[in-house]
């Protein structure tokens, strides 16, 4: 009702102004690059088990240091009070709610590095529990609420080769260079980390009210959380690969429990392919999990188990539901509050064990502000209510809380006081068939603010990563500068996008980028350029990573587009699976054999076979320090391009990885520089 209102006194208020001071008022009102500093998001909801508290990660954009700040946030949910636990300039992450709720665990480097620390709610006092070398993740309380569990890296012991190495003394005051990097290993590079030390992720526990972490695990293997504790709190159960092997075996993992008192670990399942997330139901009777195929392919469907942990006999619930379940949490003895995608929306349900399946929300989202992806989180407590990121097109995530059989509620409005005033382009839902074969493809388009129906309007298509994530009615802060300064902005979930079912994702098996999802793709311009939306004479094209890719292979296809800005694109599918850190899990699930084996099928799927073809103007925009996408592909295709006298620009982010707008600066001007190469091509 406010927003309305303040809506109605706004027009009214603008009848009362002189034709110049109008023009003067919109462009203040539309969306600009600025404001991305000014965006807030909520993330990492966690609802307290008795229901009562929401603690969340407050996400806010500092225009000093060029980065986020994530600071700590509580919410009664009784009365809506919504209080800071902390918001100063140290960052928060990995929430963990005692199971009495009295206490809230979390990682932070406000004293020293990255540590554990424990805030009591009702005396409001904080106690740091670790001293540890690195980074803590997945903490999990144990039952009684004395200890924590939690993993962490630890490096691995030298090689027999690293050993030999002789190293000479160096003499005192010396200034030598940098020893070298040995790398022996498989799994040796990690975007956003680069070159990695060898090192394993493993188990501890510590005292809840601190103490010395004591290491449960010591393996060369691959652990991970999250971490569930048996009812008598003697073992935990995590998901890992003990294999010798583990780093070529991307499609497999198992459960696995770990005695607190011998150390000693045992397998809990074997199934083919990935068994991950366990969670003991509050009585400890049952385990559920996620299981997912060993399959070679790009797409595998996370499936809902549930254990009966004394007789380790095992039932599926939904087997024939053509969704993949993610983040199953117990919300009773005997229901699972799950989530899932679908038609690239994130929707909360409950999953009985009698195997009925009932949606509460599907405005999980928010979380992505620069991109409308897919994304979001919840939790649930012991009581059935459930926390989660709400957002829409129009806002990014907010706190929203749902009681069991109530009605869905937000508790906070985080970009009211900047959204609020700011005219943004109206988000539209689209739906049509794919010249290439019929086969249906759901997107949407955003009209600029002050929209005309009487005229045509430049047509951006910019096309998601992945390929297989998806798009959805979400706030998006690129397309929205992009709809300010006047474009119509085109995004559709093309053949390949997830949260359509296993059919839809796998039909660019082995096909990505393609002729078919092109296709997907210019018929959704021809249709917008059919309803006289869309200007035949200025179409753009435009897309990150997987859409990167899209973007560089369409230009080879055609001469339709004024212009195009590729970001982090992969050029070369040869370079490229040889140089990123995605290689081995690429080549498994992407690709019919290695390079050299299937050297025509990578070069046919590979943007610089079609380079010859190309004569649409090109901007490559890409993170110097990618190694998802290294920034070599972008220099193959921006040389090649050259050869060929085709306009070019190559845009070279300092210090930026694959997320290259990780940072807002790097946002704005992902988006800046593609609006301004843009501009010199508009007929």
């Amino acid at each position: 009702m406010w927003l309305k209102q303040s809506v109605i006194a706004g027009s009214l208020a603008l009848l009362f102004t002189s034709a110049p001071a109008l023009a003067q008022e919109t462009a203040k009102t539309t969306f600009q690059a600025e404001d991305i500093f000014q965006l807030e998001y909520a993330n990492q909801v966690s609802i307290s088990p008795d229901g009562k508290y929401i603690a969340y990660i407050r996400n806010s954009f500092d225009d000093m240091k060029d980065n986020t700040r994530r600071s700590l946030w509580l919410i009664d949910t009784e009365t809506g009070q919504h209080l800071p636990i902390f918001d100063d300039e140290f960052s928060y992450g990995s929430l963990a709610w005692s199971n009495d709720g009295t206490r809230l665990a979390f990682a932070s480097n406000r004293s020293e590095n990255n540590q554990i620390h424990v805030h009591w709610i009702k005396e409001q006092r904080t106690a740091k529990v670790t001293h540890v070398n690195n980074s803590p993740g997945s903490i999990s309380w144990s039952n009684d609420d004395s200890q924590l569990a939690f993993t962490m890296s630890v490096n691995a012991e030298p090689t027999p080769f690293a050993k030999s190495v002789k190293k000479p003394k160096k003499p005192k005051g010396a200034k030598w260079s940098k020893s070298p990097i040995i790398v022996e290993e498989a799994y040796y590079q990690r975007d956003g980390k680069g070159v990695l030390e060898p090192a394993h992720t493993q188990l501890f526990v510590v005292p809840a009210e601190g103490g010395t972490a004591r290491q449960l695990t010591d393996d060369p293997y691959r652990h991970g959380g999250p971490l569930a504790w048996t009812e008598d709190d003697s073992h935990i159960v995590f998901s890992g690969n003990r294999s010798e092997d583990w780093a070529y075996q991307v499609n497999e993992s198992d459960l696995y429990s770990v005695s607190l008192s011998s150390k000693e670990v045992a397998q809990v399942t074997d199934k083919p392919g990935r068994e991950s997330s366990p969670q003991f139901s509050p009585d400890g009777e049952r385990l559920a999990y996620l299981h997912s195929s060993n399959e070679p392919v790009p797409y595998h469907k996370s499936q809902l188990w549930v254990m009966d942990w004394s007789e380790r006999s095992e039932t599926e619930l939904q087997a024939d539901f053509d969704r993949s379940f993610s983040s199953p949490q117990w919300t009773g003895n005997e229901s699972l509050a799950v989530s899932y995608a679908d038609q690239g929306k994130t929707v909360v349900a409950d999953v009985t064990l009698s195997n009925e399946l009932t949606n509460r929300v599907d405005d999980v989202s928010g979380v992505y502000v620069s991109r409308p992806y897919t994304m979001g989180s919840f939790t649930a407590s012991k009581t059935g209510a459930i926390a989660y990121t709400k957002g829409s097109e129009y806002r990014p995530a907010d706190v929203g809380y749902q009681p069991q059989d109530g009605e869905a509620v937000q508790f906070t409005q985080l970009n009211e006081d900047l959204l609020g005033h700011r005219e943004l382009g109206e988000v539209h839902e689209i739906r049509y068939e794919s010249r290439y074969d019929g086969e249906e493809i759901h997107g949407w388009y955003i009209t600029p603010p002050n929209y005309d129906e009487n005229k045509e309007y430049p047509l951006l298509l910019e096309i998601h990563g992945g390929p297989h994530l998806s798009y959805g009615p979400h706030f998006a802060a690129e397309h929205q500068r992009y709809a300010a300064e006047g474009y119509v902005v085109l995004y559709v979930n093309h053949r390949g996008s997830t949260s359509y079912g296993k059919d839809f994702a796998m039909l660019l098996d082995g096909n990505y980028s393609s002729p078919y999802d092109f296709a997907d793709h210019m018929t959704g311009i021809d249709l917008l350029i059919d309803k006289g939306i869309a200007d035949s004479d200025n179409l753009f094209i435009a897309g990150g990573s997987a859409g990167g890719i899209a973007t560089a292979y369409a230009v080879g296809l055609t001469n339709r587009f004024n212009a195009a800005a590729a970001t982090n694109p992969v050029i070369n599918w040869v370079s490229k699976v040889l140089t990123a850190d995605s290689s081995i899990g690429q080549i498994t699930n992407q690709f019919p054999g290695m390079p050299w084996e299937e050297l025509e099928h990578y070069w046919q799927r590979s943007p610089l076979s079609m380079v010859g073809d190309v004569e649409t103007p090109v901007m490559l925009f890409t993170g110097e320090k990618d190694r998802r996408t290294p920034i070599s592909e972008t220099e193959q295709f921006y040389q090649a391009l050259k050869l060929q006298k085709v306009d070019t620009a190559m845009v070279r982010v300092p210090g930026a990885f694959h997320g290259v707008t990780a940072r807002p600066s790097n946002m704005i001007a992902k988006i800046e520089h593609a609006l301004a190469w843009f501009e010199q091509y508009k007929k």
